[in-house]
């Protein structure tokens, strides 16, 4: 059983027990008040008594006709009582009412809130995936850069060490050369994965 249930119960049970003074006030004050009697509390007693009688007589299949007598008004007594009972009624009603539109504004408030959260953190996400993919694109650009600047290098090396060289070069010199053109070519490879990466 959810927990708002109980909770919900407990509220109705509160709000009845409020209404029961509130309606006793509103005896108290028709017997001194007979604006109040005549005009808030009986108007709305004799017309819930009439629609009751009416529907009674409906449920037993009693048909009104032009001869029978009309449907009896309450005493003064009886719909003051009535009437204060409606007030306390109608009290907890419109209560009920407005906690339930206040819950659903807070509801609606909650879930907006919720959603300019979620649609915030999107367009962070978005706006960082677009700031990582300028940077790759950067790097992509760097690392050509890099690339070109190698091969030119290695391109003057050669023209360097081109036909108009002697031959007199020994081994050693060559390997030292080749040595060297190798780390330069391990180094491109290295950085060009750590920048892949």
């Amino acid at each position: 059983m959810p927990v708002g249930f109980p909770i919900a119960k407990l509220g109705a049970l509160v709000i009845k027990q409020v209404a029961k003074p509130l309606a006793n006030i509103a005896k108290s004050r028709a017997k001194n008040s007979h604006i109040f009697r005549t005009y808030v509390l009986m108007p709305p007693a004799q017309f819930y008594h009439w629609c009751e009688v009416r529907m009674k007589m409906y449920v037993m299949n009693i048909t009104r006709s032009k001869e029978s007598a009309p449907i009896p008004r309450l005493n003064e007594e009886a719909a003051i009582e009535l009437g204060a009972n409606l007030l306390g009624e109608g009290v907890i009603f419109g209560i009920a009412v407005a906690i339930l539109a206040f819950e659903v504004t807070r509801q609606k408030e909650k879930d907006r809130k919720k959603e300019e959260k979620e649609a915030d953190f999107i367009n962070s996400l978005e706006h960082r995936i677009n700031e990582l993919a300028f940077a790759n694109e950067e790097l992509d650009t760097k690392l050509r850069e890099l690339t070109r600047t190698i091969y030119a290098t290695q391109h003057q090396l050669q023209v360097k060490m081109g036909p108009h060289e002697e031959k007199s070069k020994t081994d050693s010199s060559k390997s030292e050369n080749t040595y060297e053109e190798s780390v330069i070519m391990q180094a491109v490879m290295d950085a060009k994965s750590r920048i892949r990466s």
